[in-house]
């Protein structure tokens, strides 16, 4: 036997519609403003990943789950980042197979440039739009939400 489809009623509709264009609207915003200092928002979390991880370094592997990416789309990210000379690749020290991104000093130095920026972007965008409590809230709720998400996609949590 078919569940029957589970509609959204009105308000919900509408609170989906909202999410729908507020999400869009500020990636875009925020585009815009990595696109001022040759990034984009992959490229910039995966050096904001890189800078708090200890020695600035990464197992690729380790990070593109913390960027919601897959290895195919971070390895191929990476080789621009690497030749922009923002990070390095290196071979996994005892483990042949594995690989680490590390963040170089110009990329340190572009991410910190783009963060000050990128910072007040968000800042502005979306954290004065609403009381601090709300934010966190949002933030909570969202946690849930992608905790609930299995990321490979193959199956809801």
């Amino acid at each position: 036997m078919v569940d029957e489809t589970r509609w959204l009623d009105d308000e919900e509709q509408q609170a989906w519609r909202s999410y729908l264009r507020a999400v869009r609207l500020l990636d875009e915003e925020l585009r815009r403003g990595l696109e001022r200092h040759g990034l984009s928002h992959t490229e910039y979390e995966i050096l904001v990943r890189l800078s708090e991880s200890p020695g600035r370094t990464l197992r690729m592997s380790d990070l593109a789950s913390s960027v919601v990416s897959s290895r195919s789309r971070l390895t191929h990210t990476a080789a621009r980042l690497e030749s922009e000379g923002l990070v390095r690749r290196r071979a996994c020290a005892g483990d042949r197979r594995g690989v680490n991104c590390e963040l170089t000093e110009k990329g340190f130095e572009v991410l910190d440039a783009a963060a000050h920026s990128h910072v007040e972007d968000v800042r502005s965008l979306l954290l004065d739009a609403m009381p601090r409590a709300e934010f966190l809230q949002l933030g909570a709720s969202l946690r849930r939400v992608a905790d609930g998400i299995d990321p490979e996609g193959t199956k809801r949590v």
